[in-house]
């Protein structure tokens, strides 16, 4: 190339002195790069020949568009409809929408096999210890084992009386917000007439915020041994604000990271959430502090580290990033799912009557519904098993990379360093797998002939698996219980009928609006 540059007028060639030639120079050559990468990634790539939209296939720019639009997961619907079950969605990554991929990716390997293993740039962050989610295969066995201690059927029925506790603060919660605070007139008594209008007009209550508000402190209970007081104050602790508030950024982060600009972005972000940093890390050691202090034992996921800690070699640090990954994995996930089935309930009366008359008929006192005897609603749990296939707690696809040699995935070949995930949202609404699939259907899950066809193992929110949820028995248990206590002392009616409340972004979590809902307490004889 620079034998051909003496060929050229030298008017045309810009003095490497001046800014303009040197950007243009720069220009010319990241454009160039482009343009070579997106060639390559067409014709010669390993994936070249699998199906995806054109831009996708040529570059990561419109995927990481899509992801920090918080428009990916509905893309990746729209992309299965036109292109198959296997498609691909950035120039290194396959989706799969078959059901076959849950056991093929994320299930257990014989022996002797490697698994397909999660990608650091999508688990870890720089600057924080490894967790139980990003641990390598046999840090995350010794972890597993221990944390089992904490999810057991044992340590269940010890931790009814705690989560029973803050179940029923929600509702005590609940009905002392419902028509409003009360105003006081000035001899600090309430006219009977002002008593009597607040009760036939409640006010719409959030209920994303109180679903939260409770997990968040049952959880914080679990895993550090007391609440974060959320329900006693009926607003949010400011560790647990900024949890939600940093959903969004996460999804920018990612694609930094993504991009390979984390060490260049890092003491950035360094710099300007120092403070932020320094106040969590502060409430999370203190909290973590005080649980490692208590000398009695208690049925609650850290126990089983605690008592391994010295023989692993599990510092404050570890303990520490475990415990904050508990929070988040064990509050905000079921605070989600029951948000969109009280919403997905409200919007479909016929329903929310069949679950009224279960709940209401099953049970003949309050104090008969507990963590162990709503398992006997049948129809309460086809309820949550709908709203976790149509709004899963974690609807993108969880990635792993295909190992060494390759492996097939759903009867397909995929080449070795592939990124390949199931996505939820899209599998869970794919028409190749569930009759009138956006619709909200829970006979779908009571062997209704109708939906004989149905592929009820393509939903999977709590993955398949070695790696799959530790606590998914207790958080469907968590679930029916705040639900059937809810739907036993409330009549519920939605604040906005008329608004899409489903309409949402999604940043690896949903990034969910107020859910505001007006509720009438239940009136009972003798109550």
């Amino acid at each position: 190339m620079m034998d051909l540059l003496h060929l050229l007028p030298l008017e045309v060639l810009p003095s490497p002195t001046s800014l303009t030639g040197i950007v243009l120079i720069g220009t010319t050559l990241v454009v160039s790069s482009i343009l070579l990468s997106a060639i390559y990634n067409l014709y010669l790539h390993p994936l070249a020949s699998f199906p995806g939209p054109l831009l996708h296939r040529a570059s990561l720019f419109p995927y990481l568009y899509r992801q920090v639009t918080g428009k990916l997961p509905y893309s990746v619907l729209d992309f299965h409809a036109r292109y198959g079950p296997v498609v691909r969605i950035s120039p290194n990554s396959l989706s799969f929408a078959d059901p076959q991929a849950w056991k093929d990716i994320y299930g257990h390997r014989s022996p002797g096999q490697e698994e397909f293993a999660k990608p650091n740039l999508f688990y870890r962050t720089k600057g924080i210890p490894p967790s139980i989610l990003s641990e390598t295969r046999e840090n995350h066995g010794v972890l597993r084992k221990l944390m089992a201690h904490g999810f057991s059927e044992r340590s269940m029925r010890a931790q009814e009386g705690i989560i029973g506790g803050y179940v029923n603060a929600l509702i005590s919660g609940l009905r002392g917000h419902c028509f409003g605070k009360e105003e006081k007139k000035d001899d600090g008594v309430s006219s009977e007439k002002e008593t009597e209008q607040k009760k036939q007009q409640p006010v719409p209550l959030d209920m994303v915020s109180w679903y939260n508000w409770t997990t968040f402190d049952v959880i914080g209970d679990l895993a550090f041994g007391e609440p974060f007081g959320c329900l006693e104050k009926a607003e949010y602790d400011p560790w647990v604000d900024a949890i939600g508030k940093s959903v969004r950024f996460g999804s920018i982060l990612l694609a930094i990271r993504v991009l390979g600009l984390e060490d260049v972005v890092h003491p950035i972000i360094e710099k300007l959430s120092n403070k932020a940093r320094r106040f969590h890390r502060k409430r999370t050691m203190d909290k973590l502090q005080r649980r490692v202090n208590l000398t009695k034992e208690r049925p609650d996921f850290l126990e089983g580290l605690l008592q391994k800690r010295e023989e692993w070699g599990m510092d404050m640090e570890r303990l520490a990033a475990n415990a904050s990954l508990l929070i988040i994995a064990g509050s905000e996930t079921t605070a989600t799912l029951l948000s969109g089935a009280t919403y997905l309930l409200l919007k479909h009366p016929e329903a929310m009557k069949k679950l009224i008359e279960e709940v209401r008929s099953t049970f003949k006192s309050e104090e008969e519904i507990t963590l162990s005897s709503v398992g006997s609603l049948e129809y309460m749990l086809a309820c949550i098993n709908e709203a976790m296939r149509l709004y899963p707690p974690v609807p993108i696809g969880m990635p792993r990379v295909v190992p060494k040699g390759g492996a097939k995935v759903a009867g397909t070949f995929v080449p070795e360093g592939t990124v390949v995930a199931v996505w939820q949202w899209a599998t869970n609404h794919n028409e190749q797998h569930f009759l009138e699939a956006f619709e909200f259907h829970p006979e779908r899950w009571m062997h209704d002939p109708r939906f004989a066809n149905d592929r009820l193992d393509a939903v999977q929110p709590f993955n398949v698996g070695p790696r799959n949820c530790l606590g998914r028995n207790l958080a469907i248990a968590e679930m029916r219980l705040i639900l059937a206590k809810v739907v036993y002392n409330f009549d519920m009616q939605l604040a906005n009928p008329g608004k899409d409340w489903l309409d949402q972004q999604i940043f690896t979590f949903w990034d969910k609006p107020a859910l505001p809902v007006c509720l009438t307490p239940v009136e009972r004889n003798g109550a």
